[in-house]
Formats: C-alpha cells, structure tokens, sequence
C-alpha cells in the first residue's frame, strides 16, 4: 500500500544509490539539482512547476481546489496527508489547479463520515502528482532560506542531468490567471436579492461566491478580460475582483478594468485582486522571497487596532512606500514581516484585502470584508 511504502523510505540514510535499490519509484528534483527520493501517488506521470510550502495543518482538500496554487507543487508542512478523504463539498473550484502535491506520509484509508473519494483518487482524476516519503522539513527549511524555484516529479529512473535539462527548457506561463479564470459568464441568484455584484474571475473560489448570496448579493461571474463596456452594461450595484494565482503585473486587462471602473462603482479586492487594485492606482508590486501560504498569518486592522488570524496564499505583495500619493490608504498590516495586507480609497469606495475572507478553517471573524463590501454598496444604492 502507498502508505507502507512512504512509512519505509522514513529512516533510510540519504544515499542516491541505496534510495535507488530500495523501492523509491518517484523523486523530486530542483532546478540547482538537488534530489528528494520518494514513492508516487496522484497521477502517474511528470510534471515541472514551481515549488512552495504551506504550513497549514488541516485543509489539504482547500490546497488542492485553490486556484491561486495554478502551476505549483505544494509541499505540504503537516506531515500527515490523506487521512480525511475529500468530500465534494471541500471543492473551491471545479478543477484542481495545481501541479503536485509533495507530502511526508499519505494515507489512503481515510476515516471521516464525510469522505466520499480518496486524495489519491481525486488527484487520478484531475492529473496531480503526487510524491510521499520524502523529508518535508528540510524542503520547506530550503525554500524558506532560498526562496521558491523550479522542479520536476519525475521517475526515479530520470538522471539527475536529465531533469534539470527538463526544468530549464520549460517556461511557466507568465499570465496564470488565464489558466484557470472561467471563459463564460456565470450566474449564482439568491432569494433574498438586495444587490446585484460582479466578480472578476481571476482564479475564484466557490465559497466567496456562498458568503456574497448569504449576504444578499445576486453574483455574476465575468472573465479576468472582461470589458468596462460590458459591465457598464449589466451596471452592477458593484464590483469584486477575485483572488487568482502568479504575478499582477501580467495581469494588463484587469489593470485597466479597474482604472475604467474606479469612481463608478464600489471596488473590492481580495488577493490578487487587491494587487490589481494597487497596480491601478498607480502603486507597484514585488515578489516575495517566501509567499504567504497557510492559515496562521496575523494582520492588524489599522483603523481600529484589532488582530485576526488570517489564511494567505500568494507569492507577490503590495510594496508600501509606493501606497503614497496614490489614494490608497493602508488599512491592514502582516504582523509578521509588515507588508501590506490590505488598503483603502474611502473617496471612490475602493479597497482591498491580502488575505482570504471566507470561511476556511483558522479564519477569524470571516465577514468583515463582506460586510464592508456590502455597506459600501448600501451607501450608493
């Protein structure tokens, strides 16, 4: 069974050749060509993306559905994976985004009532790799001292030569959104319409959907590319854009949707959202050696001083110093590292957030952006 064989691989010496003859089928391999040994689950076959880490210790299902995670494989920080099965409900988006998944130990006999299909099984059906077996310590302690880089799962029979040649000669795609943000509109009613919202999708999740029909909000979903024409056409009461995966900057067409809309309609960002919201406003954004990936990250709510514990996931951030002048305030701050974890324009009711508000596990006090959002909307309409 997979999980014997990831049990197996856990005291042997870090030997290539005795990794080899041991019964490892799978390894890691990073673009400075250091190699980790393991066993394959998930889909059978090779991928090179980009490598990070989460530190969350439950909601692995939430890693898989989330579009943000588009071109990466994650490795995992809580060493056990699998052991809760996935329920359909767990989904956040139709079709898992990203590449890998790189545990310590999967467990393919999950015991949760909820659970209808393993992770292996659902990892089959949607072509994510998977490898187990390997030290998941020593690989987040690397990206976290280097930063993220490229990587293939691959047989173990590929040279560590050959792999690395594969990692060079394949270029990630530059704008990941257009990877998984939907190509048709959608529509999400609600019985009790009070407003009607669209949402640029650049890589949405379902439960944001859930919270804005909770809140009253009948929801149309529009690609990242959509026009200003066209939504000036549905004339909405309002406007969100959504969280997504990779760098804003590569983002043009919802750049200038924002610039378009800006003062028309009450604005809110979530994530990548909120990086576009800055980046039309002028402000710039930066890569971060070490992205935000988890469900730990406390942010400071600058207007009235209170601290929540948030769930993050992005690689980019909002540089601060070019905030001024633009009209953007700060509102929100990491505790952690101080970047910017959320900004305000109260003039054109626009602002938005580096943190995800819905109600995933860890999240404290889940509506308030929906509830401003929502009171903003209110005050125009």
């Amino acid at each position: 069974m997979q999980n014997d064989n990831c049990e197996r691989g856990f005291g042997m010496e870090r030997d290539m050749r005795s990794f080899a003859i041991n019964g490892f089928d799978k390894k890691l391999v990073l673009e400075n060509g250091n190699e980790y040994f393991g066993f394959g689950f998930g889909y059978e076959g090779e991928v090179v993306s980009e490598i990070v880490f989460n530190t969350a210790m439950v909601g692995y299902h939430n890693v898989l559905a989330d579009p943000a995670y588009a071109n990466q494989s994650v490795v995992m920080g809580y060493p056990l994976i699998g052991n809760y099965g996935v329920a359909k409900d767990n989904y956040e988006s139709i079709t898992p985004a990203l590449s890998g998944l790189i545990v310590r130990e999967y467990n393919d006999l999950p015991n949760n009532f909820n659970s209808e299909k393993t992770l292996d099984r659902v990892m089959k059906e949607n072509k994510v790799v998977g490898i187990c077996g390997v030290d998941t310590r020593e690989l987040t302690r690397f990206i976290r001292d280097n930063g993220s880089c490229k990587c293939i799962i691959t047989d173990v029979s590929t040279t560590k030569e050959d792999a690395v040649e594969k990692i060079n000669a394949t270029e990630l795609p530059e704008n990941r959104v257009e990877c998984v943000g939907c190509k048709y509109d959608w529509y999400y009613r609600t019985l009790e319409n009070k407003y009607n919202i669209v949402v640029v999708d650049c890589g949405i999740k379902s439960g944001i959907v859930s919270v804005l029909n909770e809140k009253g909000c009948n929801v149309t979903v529009v690609p990242w590319n959509t026009t200003a024409e066209k939504i000036e056409f549905i004339n909405p009461d309002g406007v969100l854009i959504s969280s997504g995966p990779g760098n804003p900057k590569s983002v043009k067409e919802t750049v200038e949707l924002i610039k378009a809309l800006k003062g028309k309609y009450p604005i809110a960002g979530i994530g990548l959202g909120f990086q576009l919201i800055a980046l039309a406003y002028g402000a710039d954004t930066y890569s971060l050696k070490v992205g935000h990936r988890g469900l730990n990250y406390p942010v400071r709510n600058l207007e009235n001083g209170s601290i929540r514990i948030t769930a993050q996931n992005h690689g980019y951030a909002v540089d601060a110093e070019s905030l001024k002048g633009t009209g953007l305030t700060v509102s929100h701050e990491n505790i952690v590292d101080k970047t910017v974890a959320g900004a305000l324009d109260k003039e054109n009711k626009v602002f938005g957030i580096q943190f995800y508000p819905d109600r995933m596990p860890g999240i404290e006090e889940p509506d308030y952006f929906f509830d401003k959002f929502v009171e903003m909307l209110a005050e125009v309409k």
